[in-house]
């Protein structure tokens, strides 16, 4: 079924409705788990162009993928964190590729239309930017 999932982390309570579902789906396909979050403050978005050094918060962020990622190992998984900085869906889709996933698993806020103006949507930006199949879960649904 599935050998490599991707898994894009907020570093939010959301994290957790995606995680409480990808769980078994990995441990009934035998698939590694690759975290990642994308950081996309200032200095993230400009870190290679300007050669700046981690902001405190990619600093915070790569302890967080870091903490979740040992949870899974030690709950059996074969797990990878992965930090990136820059536009989330573009960094995901490439993320997606070089990892060589073949699911991306990730939680959604659930926004339509208005909302998805107002508040944007890495979800519906990164269905065009990816051939790599998107298991989407809304991260406020049923528990």
């Amino acid at each position: 079924m599935y050998r490599r999932i991707l898994v894009p982390l907020e570093h939010s309570p959301a994290d957790e409705a995606i995680l409480r579902h990808v769980r078994p789906l990995a441990k009934l396909s035998g698939a590694s788990l690759v975290l990642l979050h994308v950081a996309d403050g200032w200095v993230a978005r400009n870190i290679r162009q300007l050669d700046l050094r981690e902001s405190e918060e990619m600093r915070e962020d790569r302890a967080y993928l870091e903490q979740v990622g040992a949870t899974l190992r030690a709950e059996g998984f074969d797990t990878d964190a992965v930090l990136a900085a820059g536009d989330p869906p573009k960094e995901i889709a490439e993320a997606a590729e070089r990892e060589r996933c073949d699911l991306i698993a990730m939680a959604t806020h659930g926004h339509r239309l208005l909302g998805d103006v107002v508040h944007g949507s890495t979800a519906t930006a990164l269905r065009h930017m990816t051939k790599v199949p998107i298991l989407m879960v809304r991260a406020d649904g049923p528990k």
